[in-house]
């Protein structure tokens, strides 16, 4: 009797409190497509094509929208696929296109220092983890207010706090295509004085 009325009430206080091994279903989501959106990322920058590389970061853009979504923060998943998949990898595209970029292997584009830019890299999300943990360290989320992720609260914290760093890559989104398009008019003159010579 009294076996049976424990049980019960440990199985009613399980099943009232999920504890750290009885992730959701959402939870699961979010890591699995975590886990994706991080091997597409490494395939980006250890790929030696660059066509390939530019449609991994396809599938790394995507898989950071998606998990915008698994965290209810819908706006942000939209501008995601707006600014990043819709404008940047078209970006991208175009620059590879306009450089006539080789859709094989680029052995070229290899300069043997790897490990100087893995150092690199590591350094710099060391210092990235580290100055968003001492900026948000005493954050605190009103759960009464808005929701963080809605249209109003971004809206105003990215044109009222981030407007600048937003123009500044704006800016060197078109320094990036106006490179482009200077290296394309530099091949294309080349290849012409070249037939003029010949003839």
């Amino acid at each position: 009797m009294i076996g049976t009325t424990l049980a019960a009430a440990a199985a009613a206080g399980s099943g009232a409190s999920p504890g750290f091994l009885s992730p959701s279903g959402v939870e699961i989501a979010f890591l699995l497509v975590g886990l994706a959106t991080l091997g597409a990322a490494v395939v980006t920058v250890t790929t030696k094509q660059l066509v390939h590389a530019a449609l991994w970061l396809v599938v790394a853009l995507g898989g950071i929208a998606v998990e915008y979504l698994l965290l209810t923060a819908e706006f942000i998943a939209w501008v995601q696929v707006l600014i990043y998949l819709g404008s940047v990898v078209v970006l991208l595209l175009f620059g590879l296109m306009l450089t006539k970029a080789p859709i094989g292997p680029s052995p070229d584009a290899d300069s043997g220092n790897r490990w100087v830019a893995l150092g690199v890299a590591v350094a710099a999300a060391g210092a990235l983890v580290w100055v968003v943990v001492d900026a948000f360290r005493t954050t605190w989320i009103d759960l009464d207010g808005p929701v963080q992720g809605s249209t109003a609260v971004s809206g105003e914290i990215l044109f009222r706090h981030w407007v600048l760093p937003f123009e500044a890559l704006s800016v060197l989104l078109l320094a990036a295509l106006i490179g482009a398009i200077v290296l394309s008019r530099k091949n294309g003159d080349t290849g012409t004085a070249r037939q003029e010579g010949k003839r």
